[in-house]
């Protein structure tokens, strides 16, 4: 769990309170000599920052953040209790639970990785890091896109029977939910819009010693709300940070007059421990499905069925 909560905290241009944080996760239940005995898994992450009562109010919102639409759902007379349970700090726990999770799936040969793709429009490791040195320089911040790739899936998780059963709809909504990820591909993506249908599914081929298999992965191992063998394949867009050294324009919630957005302290460019959190995202999602479909008593029983399974597709 500790070294997940670690490469969370990487990545070139983040900012000072990664300096003040030292992630270190403490197992309160579920846990008995590092197996777990399935009651509920507690795990406690103590921030060292966590001065909220003593900060001032925040009534100028900043564009882009959750600020005003939270105030005004909930009422709040500033900003500040929205951006404490908004902020991205709260994937802390994603990424702890996430790590569990990645125990799990490594039981079934299943690993998931993530990777940067570009900074900007910038996809070179230099053009990238040339970029966020730029959105520092100019007290701006920058944005990107990244990609998470589970390998070793094997056909069948999700469903096609009900909406709420498709694996790429799971997986898209629980990638979305990471604050700034403002939107989701599985595979080809928006690619699939620019070409013909000849062009773009994946030729099914037969081998005895492969089975079925694919030659391309345009559909991102997933077909009709199933994985389909192939590698898992899903990019995501990180926004730029909302949270400016030189703010953008905003209104004082009080007086209504002009001002310009508060300024918190912040990230510069997050593309990279966004991935990082993805990747628990995924891991999470695909556990909760392989669970689903071989149950949840006992290891040695989930691993029965899924060899069972594997053997009776031939896969």
């Amino acid at each position: 769990i500790n070294q997940e909560l670690r490469r969370r905290q990487a990545g070139f241009g983040r900012g000072k309170r990664m300096l003040i944080e030292n992630d270190s996760a403490q197992v309160i239940s579920g846990i008995r000599r590092n197996v777990t005995i399935g009651s509920p898994i507690g795990v406690l992450i103590k921030n060292k920052d966590f001065k909220i009562n003593k900060l001032a109010d925040l009534i100028s919102p900043r564009p882009g953040h959750a600020d005003l639409p939270g105030l005004l759902k909930y009422g709040f007379s500033d900003a500040r209790s929205v951006l404490e349970r908004a902020s991205a700090r709260s994937t802390v726990a994603t990424v702890a639970i996430g790590a569990l999770c990645k125990i799990f799936l490594g039981e079934f040969k299943i690993k998931i990785y993530s990777r940067v793709i570009s900074i900007g429009a910038e996809t070179t490791k230099n053009g990238m890091r040339e970029k966020i040195e730029q959105a520092i320089k100019n007290k701006d911040t920058v944005g990107g896109i990244f990609e998470i790739i589970a390998l070793g899936v094997p056909p069948g998780l999700g469903s096609y029977v009900h909406p709420d059963k498709r694996l790429d709809g799971c997986l898209a909504q629980a990638i979305m939910s990471i604050p700034g990820v403002k939107a989701v591909e599985v595979g080809l993506g928006f690619g699939y819009a620019q070409k013909f249908g000849s062009l773009v599914h994946d030729q099914i081929f037969h081998s005895k010693r492969e089975g079925f298999y694919r030659k391309t992965n345009n559909a991102g191992g997933i077909e009709g709300g199933i994985s389909n063998g192939e590698d898992i394949l899903v990019r995501a867009c990180m926004k730029p940070i909302a949270t400016l050294m030189k703010p953008l324009g905003s209104v004082n919630i009080r007086n209504h007059k002009e001002t310009p957005a508060s300024v918190q302290r912040s990230d510069i460019c997050v593309v990279e421990s966004a991935g990082v959190v993805a990747e628990s995202c995924m891991a999470f999602e695909l556990s909760r499905v392989l669970l689903e479909k071989f149950g949840n008593d006992n290891l040695s029983d989930i691993k029965a069925g899924y060899s069972a399974y594997l053997k009776r597709i031939k896969y």
